[in-house]
């Protein structure tokens, strides 16, 4: 039985509607670390680390689709929410139009300025080089990109999760094989590994479009729409937590790498590679979830229904709070092999990536109760708190536990960092959903 924006949620019904969601983030996070494992395990350690190096940058390029997909969705369905379908396409349609414009001079500009880039964040020599080519390769689809990580959401607000996972299905298997076979097979090198990714991007990024262009049977279709100055500024402001919080772990990211080349060297920029290419698969659980059930928040928000909101909150709560100790222990038990898929050819390497898992893998326990308090307040078109929430997380915490802790502990105080900002920022959100229960009603 389809299920509609409108119905009353219970656990079963939230999990399958969400499930697509879920599914896809993960599936999507598999395919970005393959790039990873075939550079690392067919083109060598420092193409590795050059591309962990530098796609912490590509990364904040691409913050514009989360943007305008998350806060143009809450818009969206709000408006739906609120009787006026026709208003809600031409919300859809501005939110597409734009960020694919916008995009298009980021990557023209992105492209001329790649190899300042690769040296203001401490690459030289033969990183250099790499950097360099695997960001101006990428960077050619960042439009597709934009709009891929866009039609994420909007797919779920069109009632259609089911077909934003068969996209990102499209676009990981065309990944997964044009990078066996341009980098295992034909030894393309690097530039096989971006030219895959890139390519991957333009299916996640234009089947969607073809799609919305055409007549369809879901709640939103591409056409005729006017520019709306307060609109874009709604969104750009209730979508300004995901933007901040894919720009700061970005920017985390390059001062973890400039941390880690002082403490370690690039074994330790390698082995943070590995942790964020796990940490953005387990991580795509939460957002999953919350990002799939934010358009359900959303709809009964413009409704007034408060009784669903508040059944859609707490069960959410203990949804996550499951998520979130599964993980721990998931994570814990698969360290050893995790970290010999990307680096099993270097044994002391290994033996710091897995001591690193062992102790980051506690901050499962945190991370997902701030990713979905922001993406709750998203939902509700509160921009300013969900903003508030990502930045404390993503950044504030963070880079204060980066540069004290390693002061005390050295480099386990770097690994130890993720899971003390996770801990104090989902204190924060928790504090937040308790004063904040008297202005919304739930």
């Amino acid at each position: 039985m389809k299920i509609q924006l409108s119905d009353s949620f219970d656990y079963k019904k939230l999990l399958r509607f969400s499930l697509p969601s879920i599914i896809m983030m993960i599936f999507t996070s598999i395919y970005g670390v393959v790039d990873g494992f075939f550079v690392s395990n067919f083109v060598g350690k420092t193409p590795f680390a050059a591309v962990n190096l530098i796609m912490p940058f590509l990364m904040i390029l691409g913050t514009l689709g989360f943007m305008f997909g998350a806060g143009g969705s809450a818009l969206i369905a709000k408006t739906l929410g609120e009787g006026d379908a026709k208003k809600a396409n031409e919300y859809f349609s501005l939110f597409v139009y734009v960020p694919a414009i916008l995009s298009v001079v980021m990557a023209a500009a992105a492209y001329v300025f790649m190899p300042d880039v690769a040296r203001l964040l401490g690459a030289e020599g033969e990183m250099l080089s790499n950097c360099v080519l695997y960001g101006r390769i990428i960077i050619l689809s960042l439009p597709a990109l934009n709009l891929e990580f866009a039609f994420c959401t909007f797919f779920i607000t069109a009632a259609r999760p089911q077909l934003s996972l068969a996209v990102s299905v499209a676009a990981g298997m065309t990944n997964m094989v044009l990078d066996a076979l341009f980098v295992a097979v034909f030894r393309f090198g690097l530039a096989g590994a971006a030219a895959a990714t890139a390519m991957s991007q333009l299916v996640g990024g234009v089947l969607p479009l073809i799609y919305f262009a055409r007549r369809n049977s879901s709640l939103l279709r591409l056409g005729k729409t006017r520019f709306d100055g307060r609109a874009l500024l709604k969104v750009c402001a209730n979508g300004s937590s995901e933007l901040m919080s894919n720009i700061s772990m970005s920017l985390v990211n390059m001062l973890y790498n400039m941390q880690l080349i002082k403490y370690a060297g690039e074994d330790g920029v390698a082995a943070y590679g590995v942790l964020m290419y796990v940490n953005l698969i387990f991580l795509s659980a939460f957002i999953g979830y919350s990002n799939g059930t934010a358009p359900v928040v959303s709809f009964h928000f413009g409704a007034k229904n408060h009784a669903e909101l508040h059944g859609l909150l707490h069960k959410g709560l203990r949804i996550i709070a499951v998520f979130s100790v599964c993980m721990v222990a998931a994570a814990y038990a698969l360290s050893i092999p995790l970290a010999r898929i990307f680096v099993s050819y270097d044994a002391q390497l290994l033996e710091l990536t897995v001591r690193a898992f062992h102790i980051f893998s506690l901050s499962f326990l945190f991370s997902g109760m701030a990713i979905y308090g922001s993406c709750f307040f998203t939902a509700l078109n509160d921009g300013l708190t969900s903003a508030l929430i990502s930045f404390l997380r993503t950044l504030v915490f963070q880079i204060a536990a980066v540069l004290l802790l390693p002061l005390v502990w050295g480099i386990d105080g770097i690994w130890a960092s993720i899971v003390v900002a996770e801990a104090v920022a989902a204190s924060f959100a928790a504090l937040f959903l308790m004063m904040k229960r008297g202005k919304y009603h739930y």
